[in-house]
């Protein structure tokens, strides 16, 4: 939880300065194109720690601090004395994997630029998901509790939808590659995970 906490406060504090300041808040963005031809390989870390507004910085916070207690607490439990390391490796690594693919599509267009740390909070998200098959998510105006699996195969299905069609001004890739990364890195830690996730839905 301590880290959680720890990297909630950071987000918020530069992400509250970039809104106040453009110059940096265009310093710390996702530029692809200064990535690759400015050699700005940084931009893969702090676009991460910068939001399109508050409200955008708001609901990535409180998605973060719902699930990240939770995979915190159960990284603690199942890597004693790593626990935090590897919930640090896998948010830092949900922040760069995901942005790759929105690299490759773009890197020669000086116009494309991404912030948020949405795919950091997809990874901590899945990673919970994993750990606590269990959990429920409310999600907005469905008044009723979704089982947390069962979300996370609609959130997979939608973000992949929406990224093929790729009409609207979000980076559905991040979400589902963070996704997917929290996934692979949380059981490439302790494969036995799968096991005990599948005897927890009742497949097992």
């Amino acid at each position: 939880m301590n880290i959680t906490i720890i990297i909630i406060a950071v987000t918020v504090l530069v992400s509250i300065l970039a809104l106040k300041n453009e110059e940096i808040f265009a310093r710390l963005k996702f530029n692809a194109y200064d990535a690759k031809h400015s050699n700005h390989w940084y931009r893969f870390f702090t676009y991460g720690f910068v939001h399109a507004g508050y409200v955008h910085l708001l609901i990535n916070m409180f998605v973060l601090y719902s699930f990240g207690v939770i995979t915190e607490t159960y990284f603690g439990y199942y890597f004693p004395g790593k626990g935090g390391f590897y919930y640090i490796l896998l948010y830092i690594g949900g922040l760069i994997l995901s942005i790759i693919p929105a690299f490759g599509k773009h890197k020669n267009d000086v116009f494309y630029n991404a912030v948020g740390a949405s795919g950091a909070v997809a990874a901590v998200l899945f990673a919970s998901i994993i750990l606590y098959p269990l959990g429920k998510i409310y999600f907005f105006f469905i008044p009723v509790p979704i089982p947390a699996p069962i979300f996370g195969v609609f959130y997979v299905a939608y973000e992949y939808y929406m990224a093929k069609r790729g009409q609207d001004n979000i980076g559905h890739d991040a979400h589902l590659w963070g996704a997917i990364f929290g996934v692979i890195f949380t059981l490439a830690l302790k494969p036995g995970l799968l096991v005990i996730f599948l005897q927890q839905i009742g497949i097992g």
